[in-house]
């Protein structure tokens, strides 16, 4: 198991956390896109995951609205998964999110990540929906878990 450090980072980190975005996930995106998106949001969270000195996993997301907190996308480097480290990103968010008042996390991603699926609901996560993303062609699940409900 990675014992990976998860550190909130500022807009210097951008182009690492983008670097691994682009490793994870298609179309890749650029720093000026993950800007764009992050623009008018309140609470801006962007946390990098690394192991020794390597950056190894990312996490963007925003306030939804005042009770929840969103996760927008978020991964691990192919070479290091299933090793804990996505569950201690998302530890780390619940933390955050936690000590920023908020009383939900909500995440989403595509039906077809059934690993992420599986991990959500290891960590207390429950399926509120599915909904269609036109942009993607595909459907996103949606999971929330209850942070009041924790302490």
């Amino acid at each position: 198991m990675a014992d990976a450090t998860i550190d909130i980072v500022g807009q210097d980190d951008l182009p690492t956390i983008v670097e691994i975005h682009n490793q994870v996930f298609r179309p890749p995106q650029d720093v000026a896109g993950v800007k764009r998106r992050c623009r008018g949001r309140y609470h801006v969270l962007q946390m990098l995951a690394r192991v020794g000195d390597q950056p190894v996993g990312f996490f963007l997301g925003h306030e939804a609205d005042p009770q929840t907190f969103a996760g927008w996308t978020w991964g691990v480097h192919p070479e290091f998964r299933r090793q804990g480290v996505a569950t201690q990103i998302f530890e780390a968010v619940q933390e955050w999110s936690y000590n920023h008042h908020y009383e939900i996390v909500r995440l989403e991603f595509p039906n077809t990540a059934k690993n992420m699926l599986h991990l959500a609901l290891d960590l207390g996560y429950e399926i509120t929906g599915v909904r269609w993303d036109p942009s993607r062609g595909e459907n996103m699940v949606v999971v929330e878990k209850d942070l009041l409900r924790e302490t």
